[in-house]
């Protein structure tokens, strides 16, 4: 079983930078289709970004695209995702996903079986 742990949320002014991480516990992480999702309060869970296995395909959000970036270091078994020009708006647990033998991305949260407890995102005003 496939577990997920994110780190490097926290408070941040708008126009501020952060850089999530998420590591995976499965040493097959290079075969996993990795993704970010997010969730405000009071709303649905959303779809961020995502990489393929290869790193060949990369898929964002209208909202987050040229402000956000996806990667991973298959070697670390991590994957980040870099986060500038942050707005309020942003503010949102952020979850990382993963899922095996998927070809290309999903942006479905029903693409993927395994998730993280989630990192706070939170962008002040």
């Amino acid at each position: 079983q496939v577990q997920l742990v994110e780190s490097g949320g926290g408070l941040v002014q708008a126009g501020g930078s952060l850089r999530l991480s998420c590591t995976a516990s499965r040493g097959t992480f290079s075969s996993y289709t990795m993704a970010w999702f997010r969730q405000a309060p009071g709303k649905e869970r959303e779809f961020v970004a995502a990489i393929s296995w290869s790193a060949g395909s990369t898929y964002y959000a209208d909202s987050v695209k040229g402000r956000f970036n996806i990667s991973r270091d298959n070697a670390k078994n991590t994957v980040y995702m870099e986060m500038s020009t942050l707005k309020p708006e942003d503010t949102a647990v952020y979850y990382c996903a993963a899922q095996s033998r998927l070809r290309g991305v999903g942006v479905h949260r029903e693409d993927y079986s395994y998730w993280g407890q989630g990192t706070q995102v939170t962008v002040s005003s």
